[in-house]
């Protein structure tokens, strides 16, 4: 059993976020294994589109957190809208370490999952507190968008200037990210008829956070030094594998894992086929589990030593 709760939280600039959690309900007093922090895609939100991977990994005993970032899904904000995204990562580092510093929540190993414009969240958490988070899972992280989906450089410059003077305006143009970004159609279906999910043109300053951010990371994939996974499609058109590889590649991270799969899109998630999901949680869940339970381990033989120096001294 999956026990499910949702609430809100007011951010720095009081504005009203939503949060969820799913926790495996505790049976013969065993904790959860660790703590699992979503992070989820532009335009996307945390208790639909998400839920099937929470409550994967919350039936893999771990305990999982979401939130809607300001601008999507069931938060406040203008639809769409990211108007600084350091304001995004501060929001969501905010209320993650707020959780993981309840009483209950201590001594506990913190994961980060990032999808798509989550991964770039995830990146920029870890570059804000390196020594906070134990470890990641990069799912198509957007350090890179793919030349399909990116506008001309001409029109990119054009539409920078225009930032300024017309923010929020849905003139960028683009291809429809739901039809490239999910395989499954009936996932494609899902997604247009959520009506938290914003489905309009991005809107001027959001595409121009966007790709400020995408380019501040792929210039900065060496600083990327703690554990992490990165898991991307082979036929991904939203974010560029290549990239993926080579944050593998340059990071100075000494526990990094690459993983590239056949045949499939950018919705690794939730987008892909049964058989395809079941391959990749499977990957995500065996990579989580060998990283708590060395945690675990270590902390149970310091708690034994503890206690057989204390039977030594009594």
């Amino acid at each position: 059993m999956v026990m499910y709760k949702e609430d809100y939280v007011l951010n720095s600039r009081g504005i009203q976020l939503f949060t969820c959690s799913w926790k495996p309900e505790v049976e013969l007093q065993q904790e959860p294994k660790a703590l699992i922090f979503l992070c989820h895609g532009y335009a996307m939100e945390s208790s639909i589109t998400m839920s099937s991977t929470a409550m994967r990994l919350a039936n893999a005993g771990f305990a999982v957190y979401g939130m809607d970032y300001e601008g999507h899904g069931k938060s406040g904000g203008l639809n769409g809208y990211v108007k600084k995204f350091d304001d995004l990562v501060l929001d969501v580092s905010s209320h993650y370490s707020s959780i993981c510093e309840r009483e209950e929540n201590k001594g506990k190993m913190r994961f980060l999952i990032g999808e798509s414009m989550g991964g770039a969240v995830v990146l920029l958490l870890a570059r804000k507190k390196p020594d906070f988070w134990d470890g990641a899972v990069l799912v198509a992280p957007m350090c890179k968008l793919a030349e399909d989906i990116k506008p001309h450089p001409m029109v990119i410059s054009f539409l920078t200037k225009l930032t300024r003077f017309i923010p929020t305006w849905k003139i960028v143009p683009s291809n429809d990210i739901i039809d490239v970004a999910f395989k499954e159609s009936h996932i494609r279906k899902q997604v247009r008829e959520n009506e938290y999910c914003y489905k309009g043109r991005p809107r001027l300053k959001t595409a121009h956070q966007l790709l400020m951010v995408s380019l501040d990371l792929e210039k900065n994939l060496h600083q990327v030094s703690m554990p992490f996974i990165v898991l991307h499609g082979e036929d991904d058109k939203v974010t560029d594998q290549n990239v993926s590889k080579l944050l593998y590649e340059v990071a100075s991270s000494s526990d990094k894992t690459f993983k590239l799969y056949p045949n499939m899109w950018h919705g690794l998630l939730y987008g892909e086929s049964p058989e395809n999901l079941t391959i990749v949680f499977s990957d995500i869940i065996k990579w989580l589990n060998e990283r708590a339970s060395v945690k675990n381990q270590r902390l149970e033989t310091e708690l034994k030593h503890m206690n057989d120096g204390f039977s030594t001294h009594k």
